[in-house]
């Protein structure tokens, strides 16, 4: 069984990921993909990310593929990092054939991982091309690290059944969608929480005036009652 793995938050998952697991399906010649949605990515601000549940089903509605099963595994056993999953499954699947799968950016990235050397080490790495990342992915400091174990794009279908360090660049993907730039436009969109009423400026010199008028009205009326007197 050969099986790619794709995390991430997929917060909101959009057609890009979808056309990235479906390249990595076909030219690798997988079994399955599955979705590993993360409950949060370490290396980012968690504080804006919908429900694991929420985008567990839109993962899901967005699929809809026989041969790609959308999970919420990191939740269910406890793991934060990519090494510890992985680590996981091996134990658990040892006849499985794993293959991590990533986007471009996320190589450019990826030696800021927990353990980034180590997952290279356990599991063959497939990298997805991306518009604008692809260009300067493999000069980054893991693609450097790495240069010596990667194939030819012609033999990636064998990747699967090489053993880890090893890892292939797969082109022909060029979408400019961004789970980021989506996000951030999902939270220009959506009302803000309403402001708790403050008092004007201007009310408060209201009643500043007020009260310098009933104060003038005082000492005219005193200034009277002497003359009388």
């Amino acid at each position: 069984m050969r099986i790619g793995l794709f995390g991430g938050t997929f917060d909101p998952p959009h057609q890009a990921h979808l056309a990235a697991a479906l390249l990595a399906l076909k030219r690798l010649k997988l079994d399955r993909v599955w979705w590993l949605v993360t409950p949060g990515n370490p290396l980012k601000n968690t504080g804006d990310l919908a429900p694991l549940p929420k985008r567990i089903a839109a993962a899901r509605a967005l699929t809809h593929h026989p041969r790609i099963d959308v999970t919420g595994l990191e939740a269910v056993i406890k793991t934060r990092y990519t090494y510890d999953t992985i680590s996981w499954l091996l134990a658990r699947c040892p006849g499985v054939r794993f293959v991590w799968i990533m986007g471009a950016d996320n190589l450019r990235s990826f030696h800021r991982w927990q353990k980034w050397r180590k997952i290279a080490e356990r599991v063959p790495i497939v990298v997805i091309d991306r518009l604008g990342p692809s260009l300067y992915a493999a000069a980054s400091p893991a693609g450097n690290v790495l240069a010596r174990v990667r194939i030819p794009e012609y033999v990636a279908a064998a990747l699967p059944d090489r053993k880890a360090p090893v890892w292939a660049f797969l082109h022909g993907l060029k979408s400019p969608l961004s789970s980021t730039a989506l996000r951030a436009l999902r939270m220009r969109r959506s009302p803000r929480k309403p402001k708790s009423p403050k008092k004007s400026s201007s009310k408060k010199r209201g009643n500043k005036t007020q009260k310098r008028k009933t104060g003038a009205k005082a000492r005219k009326r005193l200034a009277g009652k002497k003359r009388k007197t």
